[in-house]
């Protein structure tokens, strides 16, 4: 039986690209317009992205990241940024020839979206920014304690089982845990200018329960030059079938005719 975790299949192309000094790992589902997936902190492709990128990839060339310290992609002696992923993705991309695509990160990926359409916005179609906040009073007022307070030993099983199931190496998943909680815990505001300079046509998503304040999720979406709005009632990811808000039995996931709508929208601006 296949793993909940793993979203690699037969059909599926996952390799390496060395960019920026990172050997980054990525998987390639489908064809189509160029669709790029941004899992969430703690996270692996398979773990935020394995209910639904078989959907997404019947209609989109999706392509799938890990991105430095996550799943198949190992820690490098650098600091963790939202604005270094975005970086790395953008090399990614230009090694693959693939001059524009639709951006979607959720939670720690929304962030590095975020920053992928303020610094390279000339790659960028359309961006679904899922679950984060650009400042801190975004957040809902019991998560920056919870940061303050985390340990390694309440990171979410699932994360745990998820990554060691692709490196069984205990250090690694340990430090993978520190070097996110690290960037959570000085986490870096996006000025308000940068957020309304973003042209690219956005859809912004939450839950009602989720740990951005939904508040907040309508603040951007306010502030985006393009912008599109769902809120659903559901937590952190049940929306789109995230491992660790995963319900049992879960099978449908509401967010996910939204995106569709979204992406495959004909748009002009």
């Amino acid at each position: 039986m296949a793993s909940l975790f793993n979203s690699t299949s037969p059909q599926s192309n996952g390799q390496y690209a060395n960019v920026n000094a990172l050997k980054m790992y990525y998987e390639v589902h489908g064809n189509g317009f160029p669709l790029v997936l941004i899992h969430g902190g703690g996270s692996t492709i398979g773990t935020t992205f394995g209910r639904i990128l078989p959907v997404l990839s019947k209609t989109h060339k999706v392509i799938a990241v890990e991105m430095q310290a996550h799943g198949h992609t190992a820690d490098i002696d650098r600091p963790l940024s939202f604005e270094q992923d975005a970086d790395d993705i953008a090399g990614l991309l230009k090694q693959l020839r693939i001059s524009k695509a639709d951006i979607f990160g959720f939670s720690n990926g929304a962030s590095t979206t975020l920053q992928f359409a303020i610094r390279h916005s000339q790659l960028v179609n359309k961006i679904v920014v899922a679950s984060t906040f650009y400042k801190k009073d975004g957040a809902q007022p019991w998560f920056w304690d919870m940061i303050k307070n985390a340990t390694f030993e309440g990171m979410p099983q699932v994360y745990k089982d998820a990554f060691l199931e692709i490196n069984p190496d205990t250090n690694a998943l340990q430090r993978m845990y520190e070097r996110d909680i690290t960037r959570m815990r000085s986490f870096k505001e996006i000025k308000e200018e940068d957020i309304r300079a973003i042209t690219a046509p956005a859809l912004m998503i939450c839950g009602d329960n989720d740990v951005v304040q939904p508040e907040h999720t309508v603040e951007i979406y306010r502030q985006m030059q393009h912008a599109k709005l769902a809120i659903f009632p559901a937590g952190h990811g049940d929306f789109i079938g995230e491992a660790g808000t995963l319900k049992p039995g879960q099978h449908e996931f509401p967010a996910l005719q939204v995106i569709e709508a979204f992406l495959n929208e004909v748009t002009t601006k």
